[in-house]
């Protein structure tokens, strides 16, 4: 949902609405399958790339869910950076997230943060950008223009210096929420994800 509010329909530069998501083995890779299914019901054309499928069970079913829906996947990325900027109006960054420094140097991971640091089209990154470290922040990772957190901002968004911060987290229950200590923002209406920065010009 934050990635159709960060690039609505009419504001992308290219005639097609396509989108690149490009995901990771674990929890975060799952989370883009589900990003690129959404964005599929919401008219977007998202393309998958997800080299290294997890055997697990729910994330197999996530696959299949976008295999159904004709979304497609690449069988490999492109190491050129201008047929990348050239085909997508933005990358959805579903690599490692929290796990951040534990596969930041392990093959396919490595080799896609190499690309993903060239490309110039915007790159909205999923709870913690590629390459960060969860609670310090980033050194050496991706610059996402767009963060969507997940729950709640973890420590390393505070040094987000990108276009804008979504929070995904209406659906934390209270007792975890009072566990954490969280102080959700408020969500408007019916929405599930809320703005935590205005854009940036």
């Amino acid at each position: 949902m934050a990635v159709t509010k960060a690039f609505p329909l009419p504001s992308l530069p290219r005639k097609q609405p396509t989108v690149l998501v490009v995901c990771g083995p674990a929890q975060n890779g799952a989370i883009g399958l589900v990003c690129a299914r959404h964005l599929r019901i919401f008219d977007y054309e998202p393309t998958i790339f997800y080299p290294k499928r997890s055997p697990d069970p729910l994330y197999r079913d996530f696959t299949t869910q976008c295999e159904k829906m004709d979304i497609p996947f690449l069988s490999y990325l492109p190491t050129e950076v201008q047929l990348i900027n050239d085909a997508y109006n933005a990358v959805v960054d579903a690599v490692l997230g929290a796990e951040g420094e534990a596969g930041e140097g392990r093959e396919p991971c490595a080799a896609i943060l190499a690309t993903l640091k060239h490309v110039r089209i915007p790159i909205v990154s999923l709870d913690v950008p590629s390459g960060w470290d969860a609670e310090a922040g980033g050194s050496g990772g991706i610059s996402p223009d767009v963060l969507v957190s997940l729950a709640a901002p973890k420590q390393c968004a505070r040094r987000f210096l990108g276009r804008q911060h979504f929070v995904a987290g209406r659906f934390l229950p209270y007792d975890v929420q009072k566990k954490f200590e969280l102080n959700p923002p408020e969500y408007p209406g019916t929405e599930c994800v809320v703005a935590l920065r205005a854009p940036r010009e």
